[in-house]
């Protein structure tokens, strides 16, 4: 990794997995090298991934399988951004459909407990509206959806 800085990202096992997926699903994304224990460790054998390198949409990450000692929240998520409804509901799906859960606003969660905002373009143009009003309807319909739905959110600025 030539990077002077990555996220590292705590998994209980499955970050080559992860990576793997990740690679697949996101723009600008891609697997890197896949560092293995080179002998037996508690909760662990020689040969198993212990750290994975990879990229998500442009952003270095390091995965590291550190066992259930900690766990993925909320705190930490990736924000994507979509251009349309098409990009936004085929990330949205690819994560949820993979064993993953949905959440409020936008968020998600894959099946590895990392948690994903998968937001279009137009909703933060639509929250930062100089038309407070129309801002407000925007967001008030933001509050209401999973998944976000562009149409109806230009629906709600235009009121």
């Amino acid at each position: 990794m030539a990077h002077k800085a990555a996220n590292c990202i705590w998994y209980d096992h499955g970050a080559e997995e992860a990576a793997q997926f990740y690679a697949a699903t996101f723009p600008d994304s891609s697997m890197g090298a896949v560092h293995r224990a080179p002998g037996d460790f508690p909760g662990g054998q020689e040969g198993q991934a212990l750290t994975v390198e990879f990229t998500v949409c442009g952003i270095p990450c390091l995965g590291l399988n550190g066992g259930p000692a900690f766990t993925p929240s909320e705190a930490f998520s990736f924000q994507v951004y979509t251009e349309d409804q098409e990009e936004t509901d085929r990330l949205w799906n690819a994560i949820v459909g993979n064993g993953g859960q949905e959440s409020a606003c936008g968020w998600c969660k894959d099946k590895w407990g990392i948690s994903w905002q998968i937001t279009p373009r137009m909703l933060t143009d639509a929250i930062a509206n100089p038309d407070k009003a129309a801002a407000k309807r925007a967001f008030d319909a933001m509050m209401q959806m999973q998944k976000i739905d562009i149409a109806a959110i230009e629906a709600a600025v235009a009121g």
